[in-house]
């Protein structure tokens, strides 16, 4: 049976889709930019052992890029979802971790990072943004369907449809 046409969530899942790919496409590609700051973001949070940094703060980049990719083209979209929710929460936890400590650093979301002075911290602003990108991502976990996507395209998730032609699945 043929699809209806796109139905609202549809088109709120394109533009979540497309939203969180920015995200990741352009605090990815800031931080691949310039890898010494990544490093001196990662350092400065003092969580990690030293022989970890290096490999988080070159690792991360790429990362983030591939999670953007991914999800600009609408492949794998529930997983790339969850695997986004993950790292943000990580963001969440490292960025309130720090606030808990008396630290003073920029997060380096997107590029930046590193010590600043004590009154120039954004923890709470950092959290919320964060929160908010993690909200997207809830969206496409629960609801993974959205136009122009791989997924659909490949007929990734579709299930069989209900007696009556509704569909049952969601192509994700």
């Amino acid at each position: 049976m043929a699809r209806p046409s796109a139905k609202w969530p549809d088109v709120v899942g394109i533009l979540v889709r497309l939203g969180l790919a920015a995200v990741w496409l352009i605090s990815g590609g800031v931080k691949a930019a310039n890898p010494n700051q990544s490093y001196l973001a990662v350092q400065a949070y003092d969580v990690l052992p030293a022989g970890m940094v290096g490999f988080v703060a070159a690792a991360l980049p790429f990362v983030e890029l591939a999670l953007g990719v991914l999800l600009l083209v609408g492949f794998g979209t529930r997983l790339v979802a969850v695997l986004s929710a993950v790292l943000l929460l990580a963001f969440i936890a490292g960025v309130a971790q720090s606030w808990a400590r008396g630290l003073a650093i920029d997060c380096g979301c997107f590029g930046g990072g590193g010590q600043v002075a004590s009154g120039a911290t954004q923890y709470p602003q950092e959290i919320a943004r964060d929160i908010g990108f993690l909200v997207l991502a809830g969206w496409l976990i629960v609801r993974p369907r959205t136009l122009l996507s791989l997924d659909g395209l490949l007929g990734i998730g579709r299930r069989d449809e209900e007696p009556g032609g509704d569909p049952v699945g969601e192509t994700g």
